[in-house]
Parts: structure tokens; sequence; C-alpha cells
């Protein structure tokens, strides 16, 4: 072979293991950054379920489907199906729990390239948990996601443990 022909095979071999190494790794990169598997409130065959490390409102989460794809239309007809059960999971518990107004899904995906939700219960009224009034103060306007209820560390690992909790008794 020419010297040519090598070089183009040495950059084509590299940008398929660029290509591998990111996509392969993609959902765990989007885990991280959302706390796991600290965070990890319930692991599904094609989806985690996450406390999100900011709580604009109490009981906020975020599901990462652990495909390796870009878009939603390119996950399994599976994941979908999965999906599906555990937002009326999420529905339901979050209602029995905190009895929400409404709830909000965001996906966003500029920053994380993994497919995943940003789930935000909506409050009409204040929510009392662990011994203190909680407002949703962006209702009944779209939500925030830098707005923070500065919960403290132990009441974050006690909504963390309820949340285990009540979604892994389901």
């Amino acid at each position: 072979m020419s010297s040519n022909t090598w070089t183009m095979l040495h950059y084509w071999i590299k940008m398929l293991y660029i290509t591998f190494k990111c996509t392969i790794h993609m959902p765990q990169v989007t885990l991280k950054k959302f706390g796991y598997p600290e965070s990890l409130i319930k692991s599904y065959q094609y989806w985690d379920l996450l406390l999100r490390p900011m709580q604009p409102t109490i009981g906020s989460m975020v599901l990462i489907c652990r495909e390796d794809v870009h878009q939603y239309s390119a996950i399994s007809k599976s994941a979908a199906a999965e999906q599906a059960l555990i937002i009326s999971d999420v529905e339901r518990l979050l209602k029995k729990r905190f009895d929400y107004s409404k709830m909000n899904y965001l996906m966003l995906m500029m920053v994380d390239p993994a497919v995943h939700f940003h789930i935000i219960p909506r409050y009409e009224s204040s929510v009392d948990f662990a011994g203190r009034i909680l407002i949703d103060n962006q209702w009944p306007n779209p939500p925030s996601l830098i707005d923070e209820l500065n919960l403290d560390i132990c009441d974050k690992q006690n909504l963390l443990n309820i949340l285990k909790s009540d979604f892994n008794s389901n």
C-alpha cells in the first residue's frame, strides 16, 4: 500500500475510534452530570430515573435513556414503551406524595447529548416538606431550571430516600 493509502486508513480508523468512544459513553456522561449513581431513584431496562440535583420544585427528576442515541426519534420501540410506563409511575407516585397541580417535561438536549427529560412537577399551592413550606415561584409560567429550592444535604437525601422507597415498592 502507498503512504497515502496508509494515511487515509489511519485517519478513518482514528475517526471510527473517536466516534465509538464518544457515543458509547454518551449516556454515562449525562448520568454523571446529574449525580449518578448517588442520585439514582430507580434503574429500568432502558432508562435511569434520577433526582435532579437542583430542585426548581420539590420532586424534580431527570429521566435518562441508556441507549446510545442523540435523537429522541432514534430510541428503540422497547425504550419508548418502557418510557410510557415510567411516566405513568412518575405521575401517579408524585401525585400521591406531593399532590402536584401539573407536570412539565422538558427535553432540551442542548448541552447533554444523551436523550433525557427534565421532569418538573408544578404546584399551584405550597408544599410542606421536611417542616419547610415550599413554593413554585414560577407558577403558572414555564419552569425555570435555574430556580433552586435550596434544600440542604439532609433534606435532599431524605427526598431521595422517600422517592426510592416510593418507586421501588411500586
